[in-house]
């Protein structure tokens, strides 16, 4: 799983074997550590429910999770549908979120690109 924050957004893609792991078992997470200190990481985390709305956010210290709801996520595992897209108000500037697919890249063959979704503008110039 990857993960992307930029400003007041988080973007996770997921690869093919993540998205059959998350609808299998409901879950799926990562961690980063900064430092040999224990308290010294985040662990990002998808989780499934069976709860509206379609998305929402978790927040523990050193604890992100996307929670889905399982009807959505049904639905985006058995479709072309990139993603699936939110919002939250945080009292200042809302915080966007998105859970995509993984496509493979377009400039070539890698190990990063072994378990990506194919790319749909593959054989096109970029």
């Amino acid at each position: 799983m990857k993960l992307r924050i930029k400003g007041n957004s988080l973007r996770l893609r997921i690869s093919q074997s993540e998205l059959a792991r998350l609808v299998e078992g409901g879950s799926i997470e990562d961690t980063i550590h900064f430092a040999p200190a224990a308290d010294a990481k985040l662990t990002y985390a998808l989780h499934v429910a069976s709860a509206d709305p379609d998305i929402s956010v978790e927040y523990l210290p050193q604890l992100v999770t996307v929670v889905l709801s399982s009807r959505a996520v049904t639905r985006w595992a058995t479709s072309d549908d990139v993603g699936i897209y939110g919002s939250v108000e945080t009292g200042g500037e809302p915080l966007t979120w998105s859970v995509e697919k993984d496509f493979a890249c377009l400039d070539g063959d890698g190990p990063l690109d072994e378990d990506a979704f194919p790319n749909p503008n593959a054989g096109s110039a970029c």
